[in-house]
């Protein structure tokens, strides 16, 4: 299994933090958020990456991966999707279809936006696959939803099977709410290239199990600990306050 790195967002609402130096490598602590997210997956076993990046970012990733290649036994590719702002941007689903192109995968992936920071391993969430042997996404149950905010939901049955999933939605079905980590199996990552040509909303990356559920099998394994997205400058001085105690 290879992993799949999404980072080819402009993360405008951390301008001006990010607005010259890609988020996913901004400091929580001592390490990157890349760092945090790489050392932990390395340690499950999955040593080899795939990191999708814009154009106005590839420089920073590339000495970043090399500097982190140089360390650790572990292979980076850094592809550039060539987008130069948001007016061009691909979308998380095309950039996972362009890194499957562009190095020819055919395998199962772990696919993971790179702007998180975890209280979790990943070895929870590969086992969980092993054991389902299906796709399968992440939950979380969130008790109070915000009425004018977005998310990213899904419902599912007394095994985990995921019923339904709905992306970037305001009146959710359910309370069970969806972070951008998921594995694919090679089988269900053929069929992107047809989900794309069908309709399928390219933006965010959960819209690709919204468009696959009605045509495949996934589960949904309950987060077992905290997550923190980092959208916001106040959230990234959250987790930098929060975070295991360190503060920046």
């Amino acid at each position: 299994m290879k992993c799949v790195i999404l980072a080819a967002g402009y993360a405008t609402r951390l301008y001006p933090l990010a607005e010259n130096f890609p988020k996913a490598l901004l400091n929580v602590g001592e390490k990157t958020i890349l760092d945090h997210l790489c050392d932990d997956i390395t340690s499950c076993g999955v040593n080899e990456y795939i990191l999708v990046s814009n154009h106005r970012f590839i420089e920073h990733f590339d000495r970043w991966a090399a500097l982190r290649a140089s360390k650790n036994a572990e292979k980076f590719t850094v592809l550039d999707d060539k987008s130069t702002d948001n007016s061009n941007r691909l979308g998380a689903v095309r950039d996972i279809e362009f890194a499957i192109s562009e190095c020819a995968l055919d395998e199962d992936l772990l696919v993971i936006a790179g702007d998180n920071v975890l209280e979790f391993s990943f070895s929870h969430f590969l086992n969980y696959y092993k054991e389902a042997g299906t796709s399968c996404i992440m939950r979380w149950y969130e008790k109070t939803l915000v009425p004018e905010k977005k998310y990213c939901v899904c419902t599912v049955d007394g095994t985990g099977r995921v019923l339904e999933m709905r992306e970037k939605v305001t009146n959710p079905s359910s309370h069970w709410l969806v972070p951008p980590f998921y594995i694919y199996t090679a089988s269900d990552l053929r069929l992107i290239g047809p989900a794309l040509a069908s309709g399928c909303p390219a933006d965010a990356p959960g819209s690709l199990v919204q468009f696959l559920c009605p045509q495949t099998v996934f589960h949904a394994m309950e987060m077992p600990a905290k997550r923190y997205d980092i959208g916001t400058i106040e959230s990234y001085e959250e987790v930098c306050r929060t975070y295991r105690g360190i503060i920046c």
